[in-house]
């Protein structure tokens, strides 16, 4: 079972970051909220990248539209580490 379906298993409502799969690093265990998807904000710059964004693009792109953005309480993670 790949990761998207072990999130997707434990919550049904979780949301996920689209085109960002390859920067799906895990999940968030935690018995007050629901399970939520947790993506690396270096690697979803790598990824932008590889579509062809220049760094600055990337970053800002992912500050903008994903990061500013708040879909509610299944909404995705983002770590930096």
């Amino acid at each position: 079972m790949n990761l998207k379906e072990q999130i997707a298993e434990r919550n049904e409502e979780a949301l996920f970051a689209d085109g960002l799969d390859g920067a799906l690093i895990g999940f968030t265990h935690n018995h007050c909220e629901p399970c939520r998807a947790v993506y690396s904000a270096i690697k979803c710059v790598d990824i932008l990248m590889k579509g062809g964004c220049t760094e600055e693009e990337a970053i800002e792109y992912l500050q903008f539209n994903t990061l500013g953005a708040y879909v509610g309480p299944n909404g995705p993670l983002f770590i930096s580490c």
